[in-house]
């Protein structure tokens, strides 16, 4: 077998920001049940995993182009669906009854999610990060080099879409939106200026990076 034989199908970094990308759908949805206090802000603990999946989509797009980092986003949803169906089973087997007692009755609550809910995040997923990517890709070929100023106008709209699908389709209703929009919509917004562009410049040197790019 030759060197040319032997060489992986996708660079290195684009195949390690994909098993992180998938990793990131599954624990999304876990850390979202608990909230955390930021300060002011109010924000289910899932938006961290969320906004990684949101610079982990742009770096790619940064890297390898708008094409590839959609396929990453559809790829995503592979991992998204196993997990909840991976989930439901769970729930639905028989529980051990010498199983911890606490985490008897901490594992439904944790995991268990309504079909809504399942629905909401399926939709608010593909919506919105599709939608970072193209406006992403699309800031980032109008305004040059201002990769990260592209990164954090990105996040902020796609976010705001994600919030809204999300809670609509959940609690629409079920519960006020109104206010809960507003205060996650401004969480998210926050933490996409704070977060998201340092996150893409780290993963975009990371990648080229000796470590990684060899």
């Amino acid at each position: 077998m030759t060197d040319a034989d032997a060489a992986p199908a996708i660079p290195k970094p684009l195949f390690a920001y994909a098993l992180l990308y998938g990793g990131m759908t599954c624990i999304a949805g876990v850390l979202g049940s608990k909230q955390v206090a930021l300060g002011p802000l109010a924000v289910e603990a899932g938006i961290f995993a969320f906004l990684l999946l949101v610079a982990l989509s742009s770096a790619v797009a940064q890297l390898y182009g708008r094409p590839t980092a959609n396929r990453l986003v559809r790829f995503g949803f592979i991992p998204l669906v196993t997990a909840i169906v991976l989930s439901w089973i769970v729930l639905e087997l028989p529980t051990d009854e010498g199983m911890y007692e606490p985490a008897k009755e901490a594992f439904p609550i944790v995991l268990g999610q309504s079909w809504r809910l399942m629905a909401a995040g399926i939709v608010a997923y593909g919506v919105s990060m599709t939608l970072n990517v193209y406006i992403f890709a699309r800031l980032t070929s109008l305004s040059g080099r201002l990769m990260l100023v592209s990164g954090a106008v990105a996040s902020i709209l796609s976010q705001i879409v994600d919030t809204l699908i999300f809670i609509t389709v959940a609690f629409l209703g079920v519960r006020p939106i109104g206010e809960l929009i507003l205060g996650q919509a401004l969480a998210k917004v926050v933490l996409s200026i704070v977060l998201v562009p340092p996150l893409i410049a780290l993963l975009v040197r990371l990648a080229k990076s000796r470590w990684l790019a060899d």
